[in-house]
């Protein structure tokens, strides 16, 4: 006799995943599961929901790095268990986050004796690393004063209205006065001139932007640097300047040698810089860099043993993945400056594909620059009948993930749409990406939603010597136009 046996719902080796009660059973979303489930069954529904996600490559708003090669994701994958604040243990991880520090100050021309070791850190991203740099300002500045026997109750710092969102995190965050260089028309960066006259006694260091985050600008670093010397030989202050260069620090040594804004500038006494971005590593790495040891107070610096040997630290956060630090130090071996060079230059080459295609629809005006971050920051030249916000939405339809933004006061009345180029945005989809803008602008021109404003605007211009429409004469041809909208389109949807 032939014994049967009902498998249990438990048993999913019987059946596939999708085969189970698994993917019609709904789990809770906020509140952990009574009972486990398969791994295979998590892997599958964790999986198909991200399917919904864009795709990174196709997201043109990110300035972080999207693609690597296969080598560097083995490396990834071998460290992604070690974590880099336990020295001791992993005591080569520690060493190449050092190479690391010390190739990047060399990169920024820091002044370092013959066998000096560079003084800089590996951070989670640039936020991270403007934040202990603006530590270190806001501490120098408070011995200062204190030494002095001055009040040191009321720090500020000089920023453009274009900076990132991290500034304005520290400055709320550790009670410093954020006094921002107001932007204006056809001026999207910090004006040098207005920043060094907002300085005073309580400035604890004036910040400079290698990149903006808007239009990818490279601010006039050098310029700030001789004025500031000027008004601190007249005041006798000695106000430094710390160069944000989170998107533009891996791309002027490489494009622009002969540019001033690193540490050949006197008054640059520290400088970030996202590993993540232009570093060609993927989300998860920044660095800062000081000039020298006495311009990080000792007393911000943390010495702990419970891990092993003694580990002097200065981070906001404790523990961290490794696999960044060591993605860093791949690219920079495997790389060198000839491989830096000719991707920053392959990237901007791209760029002025891309923008000599939006030039020749006649439809745009250029914002961004030539000369800084390889991306294109670009306007309607006439946006009553359809504005920025519409292309960038429509194009998704196409994949793209192409930002619409307003610049900041006193230039909020500017709209862009702006497009990184990444080492991954080839020539061919800087093409295509022109395409679809083609086809969108198309669309939105014939969308029957937007008719209205048109018709508006004509009458406008009718009504110095024409006849106004009546108000039943504009909603028949808007009528008119929305048949004639959906005839169209029950033709070109036909089932073949």
């Amino acid at each position: 006799m032939v014994l049967t046996k009902t498998a249990s719902e438990s048993d999913v080796s019987v059946h596939s995943t999708f085969a189970s009660r698994y993917v019609r059973t709904s789990l809770p979303r906020f509140k952990m599961p009574e009972n486990s489930i398969p791994k295979e069954a998590a892997y599958q529904i964790i999986n198909d929901e991200l399917m919904l996600d864009g795709n990174p490559r196709l997201n043109l708003a990110s300035f972080v790095t999207t693609w690597m090669e296969p080598e560097c994701d083995k490396l990834i994958m071998a460290a992604i268990n070690k974590n880099y604040v336990d020295m001791d243990e992993y005591p080569v991880t520690t060493e190449l986050q050092n190479r690391c520090v010390n190739i990047i100050a060399h990169l920024f021309n820091a002044p370092l004796g013959e066998g000096e070791a560079a003084v800089g850190v590996g951070t989670v991203g640039s936020s991270e690393a403007i934040m202990l740099a603006g530590l270190a300002f806001k501490r120098k500045w408070q011995n200062k004063m204190k030494a002095l026997g001055k009040p040191c109750d009321k720090p500020n710092i000089v920023t453009g209205a274009n900076v990132q969102v991290c500034w304005e995190k520290f400055a709320r965050y550790f009670e410093v006065e954020l006094k921002e260089v107001k932007l204006r028309d056809g001026y999207y960066v910090m004006d040098p001139e207005k920043a060094v006259e907002m300085v005073d006694e309580n400035t604890i260091c004036v910040a400079a932007i290698l990149g903006s985050t808007l239009n990818g600008e490279f601010e006039d670093v050098k310029r700030l640097n001789d004025l500031l010397v000027e008004k601190n030989k007249q005041t006798g202050w000695d106000t430094p300047i710390h160069v944000d260069a989170a998107s533009g620090g891996f791309i002027a040594p490489f494009l622009y040698p002969e540019l001033e804004w690193d540490f050949r500038l006197p008054l640059v006494k520290s400088i970030n810089v996202s590993g993540h971005k232009y570093g060609l590593v993927y989300a998860g790495i920044g660095w800062v860099v000081w000039r020298s040891k006495a311009d990080l107070p000792e007393e911000l610096i943390f010495h702990i043993n419970y891990l092993g040997a003694d580990q002097p630290t200065f981070t906001l956060n404790f523990s961290k993945g490794s696999s960044q630090v060591i993605a860093q130090y791949y690219q920079l071996i495997r790389l060198g400056y000839e491989g830096y060079k000719n991707i920053m230059e392959n990237c901007q080459e791209n760029a002025m594909v891309l923008k000599g295609g939006l030039e020749k629809t006649g439809r745009f005006n250029i914002v961004s620059k030539d000369n800084g971050v390889p991306l294109v920051a670009f306007s309607l030249k006439d946006n009553s009948c359809h504005n920025e916000f519409e292309i960038s939405d429509t194009l998704r339809r196409f994949g793209w993930i192409v930002p619409a933004y307003t610049m900041p006061p006193d230039a909020q009345h500017i709209t862009v749409l702006r497009v990184v180029i990444r080492e991954d945005f080839s020539r061919t989809l800087a093409e295509r990406l022109v395409i679809d803008i083609e086809k969108v602008l198309h669309e939105l021109d014939t969308l029957p939603g937007r008719i209205s404003a048109k018709q508006a605007v004509s009458e406008e211009k009718a009504n110095n010597g024409g006849v106004k429409k009546s108000a039943i004469e504009v909603q028949r041809e808007i009528t008119t136009a929305w048949k004639k909208f959906v005839m169209e389109r029950k033709r070109t949807n036909g089932v073949c």
